[in-house]
């Protein structure tokens, strides 16, 4: 039996779980989520909890019973705390400025490019290097954060472009570095 499958989810206070079939809508302080499930897999609600079980052993029924346990409680952490990605831009003369909802990048380009978040989630610029893509659809704030890394993805020469906090970009010598080398 699939060990993040069999954990039950505990619904916190102030959050609504309606359970229909295989469909599950789940509301809370930060907004509602709604998604259909697959039908080799059961959801039940009892007692302040959500547990999923499967119909069978196959493995493709193994790997919907974890997937589909982990989008639920996504959808639970989503309406209660919500979910964030923090991108830093890096380069001489690249940055990010926000008007109204939409947000501008100056990324090297003979133009700025302009994006405009889809309805549910919110994208903030403390600084003119930082961008923090919010929302509660976990699924949603992580495509965001990767479209807008597509606009200047970091290069590996001098490391410029648009990156995830944290993330290290491997760096390569170029063309002084063969020269060394002999």
């Amino acid at each position: 039996m699939s060990r993040i499958g069999r954990k039950p989810i505990s619904i916190p206070s102030g959050v609504e779980v309606d359970v229909d079939g295989n469909k599950v809508a789940v509301k809370g302080p930060l907004g509602a989520l709604e998604r259909e499930f697959p039908t080799r897999v059961t959801i039940n609600k009892n007692d302040g909890e959500v547990t999923v079980s499967r119909l069978s052993d196959a493995p493709k029924d193994r790997a919907l019973h974890g997937l589909s346990r982990t989008l639920l409680s996504n959808m639970v952490t989503g309406v209660t705390q919500g979910f964030a990605k923090t991108l830093e831009i890096v380069g001489v003369g690249y940055r990010a400025t926000k008007q109204g909802r939409k947000l501008t990048l100056m990324v090297g380009y003979s133009h700025p490019v302009e994006i405009d978040p889809p309805p549910g989630l919110e994208i903030e610029v403390p600084s003119t290097t930082r961008i923090i893509v919010k929302g509660t659809d976990k699924e949603k704030v992580g495509q965001l954060a990767a479209f807008i890394r597509k606009v200047r993805e970091p290069e590996p020469y001098k490391g410029k472009g648009i990156r995830y906090e944290g993330e290290s970009i491997r760096r390569k010598a170029g063309k002084a570095g063969s020269k060394a080398k002999k």
